[in-house]
C-alpha cells in the first residue's frame, strides 16, 4: 500500500470514537470465520494503541505475517472499517438508508425477484421524493425502467409513460440545481481568490460574470436545493460587490428555507450552517448588532437541533463558524481582552487538525486573533500570529488578508517603539503591496504614512494623526474604500493615539454611543 494509502488509514483508525472502536470489534467477530481473518483486527488494535505505522514492529508483534501480506492486509482493513461505520450510521443518515435499500433490490432484481425488488424501489422513490434528494429519486426510477422492461407486472396503465415523465421532471430539477450549485461555486472561488472588489471596475466585472453564467427559469420553479443554490449565487454576487443590504435578503431566504423545512436541516446541515455564517457575517458587515445575536443565538442553539457527536464534518464546521462569530461579537462590543480566552480554545482545533480545516480558515482566524491581541494592546503577540500568515509560502488566495496582515504588523512594530525595524520591513511590504492587483486608496495612503513615520518628529506625531484620520474619514465616504475598515479599524486606533486611550476603549466607547441611539 503506497505512503498516502497507509497515511489514510491512519487517519481513519484516529478519527474513530469509542462507540465506532466497540462497534468495529463486535462487527469483526462478528463475521469471523478463519484465523487468518482476525490479522487485520490486530493491525487495528496496534495501529489504535500506538497511532503510527511502524513496518519493524508489526511483523515483530504480528504472529505468522510476512512483509509481503502487510499491503493487502491495510487495504482489508480499511475496508473493513468503512463496512462497519457503513453499518454503524446508516440508521442516523437518510441517504445511507436510501442508498442500502437501492442495494436491497439490486439483490432482489439479481435473484429474478422482481415484485419484491419493485416494492421497494417504490419505498426508495417515495422517501427520495420527501426529502428532495432527487439524484436517487431519479437513479430509482430509472431502476424501476429496467424492471419494467423485461417484466410485464400488469399493475397500473400506462406505467411506462409515468415513469418516463417522473424521470423527465427529476432530470430537469436536477439540471436547474446543478446549473446554480455551479455559478456559486464559481463565485465562491473568484472570492477566496480576490475577496472583495476594490474598484468600479472590479465589481462591473463580477457583475457581468454572473449575468453571463446566470441559469434562465424561475425562482418558484426549482425544487428546495435549487432555490438554495440560487440564494447561494445571489449572495456571493451581492457580497463580492459590497451590497450589503441586498445580500442581507438572500442569506436571509436561504436560512429561512431551512427554517421552513426542519428536516432539510437533518438532510444537509452544513449548507444550513454555510446559510447562518454568512447571514451572520453580513450582519457584522452591516453592524447590525441586535439582529447579529438574534442569529448567533440560533447558531447556539444547533446542537439541540443536530446530534454533533456522529458527524464530525458538521461538528467541524459548526465550531468554526462559532468561534468566528463569537470573535466579531468581540469586535463589536469592543470587548478584545475578553475575546482573548478564544485564541488557546482555536489553536488547539487548528494544531491537532480534529476537524481538517484547511489553509485558508487557518489564515483567517490567525489574522482574526492577531486584531484580538492588537485592540487589547498586546502587539507583541499580535505579531507572531500576523507573521503565520506573513510567512506563508506565496499563497493563491485572500490578498486583501495578506495585504491587511502586512500593514498591522507595521503598525504594531511602530506601537512596540521599533522604529528601525518599520523603516526595514517597508521594503518587503512595498514589494508584496506592488503585486497586488488594485490595492485600494485606504491601503495606499496608511502605507505612504507608515512609511513616513519614521522622519516624524515625535512631537509632530499628534497633529499628523489627526491629518491622517481626517483624510480617511473623508475616503470612508467613497463607495468601495470602507471595506478595510471592517478588517483593519485604522480609524479607531488614529483616535486612540489622538486622545491617549487604548483602541479597545475607543471601540467600546463607540458601541455604547450607538447603543444609547439604537
Amino acid at each position: 500500500m503506497p505512503k498516502q494509502k497507509t497515511d489514510d488509514l491512519l487517519k481513519l483508525v484516529a478519527s474513530l470514537n469509542r462507540a465506532e472502536k466497540r462497534h468495529f470489534r463486535l462487527f469483526v467477530k462478528r463475521n469471523q470465520q478463519a484465523d487468518a481473518d482476525i490479522l487485520f483486527l490486530q493491525l487495528f488494535d496496534i495501529l489504535e494503541r500506538t497511532g503510527e505505522y511502524d513496518e519493524a514492529y508489526l511483523l515483530k508483534r504480528i504472529e505468522g505475517i510476512k512483509k509481503s501480506q502487510l499491503s493487502n492486509l491495510k487495504a482489508h482493513l480499511y475496508k473493513q472499517l468503512l463496512t462497519s461505520l457503513r453499518l454503524l450510521n446508516r440508521n442516523k443518515d437518510e441517504e445511507i438508508t436510501l442508498r442500502e435499500n437501492l442495494d436491497y433490490a439490486r439483490i432482489l432484481y439479481n435473484k429474478g425477484l422482481y415484485r419484491q425488488s419493485l416494492d421497494i424501489l417504490d419505498k426508495v422513490k417515495k422517501r427520495a421524493i420527501e426529502v428532495e434528494s432527487n439524484t436517487i429519486a431519479l437513479e430509482t426510477a430509472q431502476f424501476e425502467k429496467l424492471i419494467e422492461g423485461q417484466y410485464i407486472t400488469r399493475s397500473i396503465k400506462g406505467r411506462a409513460d409515468e415513469l418516463s415523465q417522473e424521470c423527465d421532471v427529476l432530470t430537469q430539477k436536477i439540471s436547474d440545481s446543478n446549473a446554480y450549485s455551479n455559478l456559486s461555486l464559481r463565485l465562491y472561488g473568484l472570492y477566496l481568490k480576490g475577496g472583495m472588489v476594490s474598484s468600479a471596475e472590479e465589481s462591473e466585472a463580477v457583475l457581468s460574470f454572473f449575468r453571463e453564467n446566470l441559469p434562465k427559469g424561475d425562482f418558484e420553479d426549482l425544487d428546495f436545493w435549487g432555490k438554495v443554490y440560487y440564494c447561494q449565487s445571489y449572495t456571493w454576487m451581492h457580497l463580492m460587490r459590497q451590497e450589503f443590504p441586498l445580500c442581507y435578503r438572500y442569506t436571509q431566504r436561504w436560512v429561512e428555507l431551512f427554517r421552513e423545512n426542519p428536516r432539510m436541516i437533518e438532510a444537509n446541515a452544513p449548507l444550513y450552517l454555510k446559510g447562518l455564517h454568512n447571514h451572520l457575517a453580513n450582519l457584522f458587515n452591516m453592524w447590525q448588532y441586535d439582529k447579529f445575536i438574534a442569529e448567533l443565538h440560533h447558531l447556539d442553539l444547533f446542537p439541540h437541533q443536530f446530534d454533533l457527536t456522529n458527524n464530525v464534518n458538521v461538528a467541524g464546521l459548526y465550531h468554526l463558524y462559532q468561534f468566528d462569530h463569537q470573535i466579531r461579537r468581540h469586535y463589536m462590543e469592543g470587548t478584545f481582552t475578553q475575546g482573548l480566552g478564544l485564541a488557546p480554545q482555536i489553536m488547539e482545533v487548528i494544531e491537532d487538525n480534529r476537524y481538517n480545516w484547511d489553509d485558508h480558515r487557518h489564515m483567517v482566524f490567525y489574522y482574526r486573533i492577531a486584531c484580538l491581541y492588537f485592540g487589547s494592546g498586546d502587539n507583541d503577540t499580535a505579531i507572531d500570529y500576523l507573521n503565520l500568515i506573513i510567512n506563508q509560502r506565496s499563497p493563491n488566495y485572500r490578498s486583501d488578508i495578506q495585504a491587511y496582515a502586512r500593514i498591522l504588523s507595521l503598525i504594531c512594530h511602530f506601537e512596540m517603539g521599533n522604529v528601525q525595524l518599520v523603516e526595514y520591513q517597508v521594503k518587503s511590504v512595498y514589494r508584496f503591496l506592488s503585486k497586488v492587483e488594485h490595492l485600494q486608496q485606504t491601503q495606499q495612503i496608511i502605507f505612504r504614512f507608515l512609511r513616513r513615520i519614521p522622519r516624524i518628529r515625535e512631537e509632530d506625531l499628534r497633529d499628523e494623526f489627526i491629518k491622517l484620520k481626517k483624510r480617511l474619514d473623508e475616503i470612508a465616504k467613497i463607495p468601495y474604500e470602507s471595506r478595510p475598515f471592517t478588517y483593519l479599524d485604522i480609524p479607531s486606533w488614529l483616535e486612540s493615539k489622538i486622545e491617549g486611550i487604548s483602541v479597545q476603549e475607543v471601540i467600546r466607547r463607540q458601541f455604547e454611543e450607538n447603543r444609547q441611539l439604537a
